[in-house]
């Protein structure tokens, strides 16, 4: 494929925040241009005016910036084909629908919704395909007439031609729609609007886009699709037909497409979860494409270097929460601590900290980050891992408090603290060896004397290395914590 000669297109529409599905649709175009040398289209489709907002449109930008794509045409930055949002082109489908008009390529249509459905109905009990029948293909000027004096306002159609159409599909081969299967469509309504099936191939015709990577739900769009661009290279507005590769299905519970409305399509979900953008890009990559067989965890760039649509597998994949979870993980720990500690900026105050913003300590944050950094899934689950630091008394967690106090607990509780009390708090390992013999004491192994400790310090069961943790918050905090658990226990 010659350098810089592939054209790609991503072109949602603003209504409501983007999900995961989209995304991945996305980034399979921006790696495909990127590992050709081409171009990526950034293109929005607001011409309907019902369901678009603008605030939908920042989100979709913020999006795609948050998640790393640029975008060599497209809002914001311009470009040869301007226009990038259907809503300013309108006067560009009035036109070109009047050409297929004037071409005999489209023609008026004067069926009302009841008429249609009546023969769909008829066409079905008799076993026929139920798509348009074509009963106004050949309308006479005298029935023209009469339907407009009925107040009839006609949609137009696309004249579909009568031949079967094969094409072959970059991710699933060769593909064949006989006719009766794809009957004339409407691509303007009645009132004027022009419809998704004349406005996306016209642009991208206009836009000169070389393949169209989008989803397995499009693909019966496509022989009509195919049809038009042949209208339209017959009018000299389109120069080729592009190719097409329909991307799988991203199945969510119960087998199921994933939706927009599934809770677990949203990405704002995962923005606010603290998901790195690397990190669901990564697993969203996998969802029909693999880098290799061994290797799940790899950057961006490396993905960039080996994307082929050849090698998108056209099964359904399932969108699998603790495995993107798990990759995440994997990202965290690939961030320099520096560049952990940032990220973790935004949960580490309001509206997320429940401390005081006094009470944070950067010295304390730095000190317990590199620990903290070895445990996160997500970036959020920073608050609960080092709230024991900054807020005046551990959290009152009862789960926690009653696994971990048990009959005896306060016994070991109390040689745990003379045993840290003289203990030199200038390394982990001695606090650890302080708690190994309080619990020696008591016959108890490691692991169940300092679950005691761990709660009486840090309110959880669970969390970051003890011993670490009780260095850094201090010996004069840890060893007051430990008196307020007894005095708990006591009461």
């Amino acid at each position: 494929m010659a350098n810089g000669s592939v054209r790609v297109r991503f072109c949602p529409s603003p209504t409501g925040n983007p999900h995961v599905g989209l995304v991945r649709t996305a980034l399979f175009n921006w790696a495909f241009a990127r590992h050709t040398g081409g171009t990526f289209v950034f293109r929005i489709e607001d011409t309907d005016a019902a369901r678009d907002s603008e605030e939908s449109y920042e989100q979709l930008l913020d999006s795609l910036r948050w998640l790393g794509f640029t975008w060599d045409e497209g809002p914001e930055v311009g470009g040869p084909h301007a226009p990038y949002r259907q809503s300013q082109r309108m006067e560009t489908y009035t036109e070109i629908a009047r050409k297929l008009q004037d071409a005999g390529h489209a023609y008026s249509c004067y069926c009302t919704a009841s008429e249609l459905e009546e023969r769909r109905d008829a066409a079905r009990a008799a076993g026929r395909p139920s798509g348009y029948d074509g009963k106004c293909r050949e309308v006479t000027p005298e029935q023209k007439a009469q339907y407009e004096a009925e107040g009839r306002e006609p949609i137009v159609r696309f004249r579909m031609p009568d031949e079967t159409i094969t094409f072959t599909d970059l991710v699933r081969g060769e593909l064949t729609f006989t006719p009766e299967n794809v009957p004339d469509y409407g691509i303007v309504r009645a009132n004027g609007a022009p419809l998704y099936t004349l406005v996306n191939p016209v642009d991208d015709a206009l836009m000169e886009i070389t393949h169209v990577l989008r989803g397995e739900d499009l693909l019966s769009s496509t022989p009509r699709q195919i049809a038009l661009y042949k209208a339209l290279i017959d009018l000299g507005v389109a120069k080729e037909i592009p190719s097409f590769g329909h991307l799988p299905y991203v199945m969510g519970e119960g087998n199921k497409k994933l939706s927009k409305r599934d809770p677990q399509s949203s990405l704002n979900l995962y923005r606010e979860r603290g998901f790195l953008p690397e990190g669901l890009l990564n697993y969203l990559s996998l969802l029909g494409w693999s880098l290799s067989a061994d290797k799940d965890i790899f950057t961006i760039e490396e993905m960039v270097a080996a994307f082929d649509v050849a090698d998108v597998n056209p099964n359904p994949a399932r969108f699998d929460l603790k495995k993107a979870e798990a990759i995440n993980a994997d990202h965290i720990r690939m961030l320099s601590v520096t560049d952990f500690t940032e990220r973790c900026a935004p949960w580490l105050k309001a509206p997320f900290a429940p401390w005081a913003p006094e009470d944070f300590d950067e010295a304390k944050w730095q000190a317990v980050a590199p620990h903290a950094q070895t445990r996160l899934k997500v970036l959020s689950e920073i608050t609960d891992n080092v709230d024991f630091l900054f807020l005046p008394e551990p959290v009152e967690d009862e789960a926690s408090w009653s696994k971990a106090m048990k009959e005896g607990s306060d016994a070991l509780l109390r040689t745990a603290k003379e045993k840290l009390e003289s203990a030199e708090w200038t390394s982990a390992e001695s606090l650890k060896e302080a708690v190994l013999a309080a619990g020696e004491a008591h016959g108890l192994k490691l692991g169940k004397a300092q679950a005691p400790v761990r709660v009486a310090v840090t309110g959880r069961t669970v969390g970051l290395p003890l011993f670490e943790s009780l260095e850094i918050l201090g010996k004069e905090k840890t060893l007051a914590r430990i008196d307020a658990a007894l005095a708990k226990l006591a009461a």
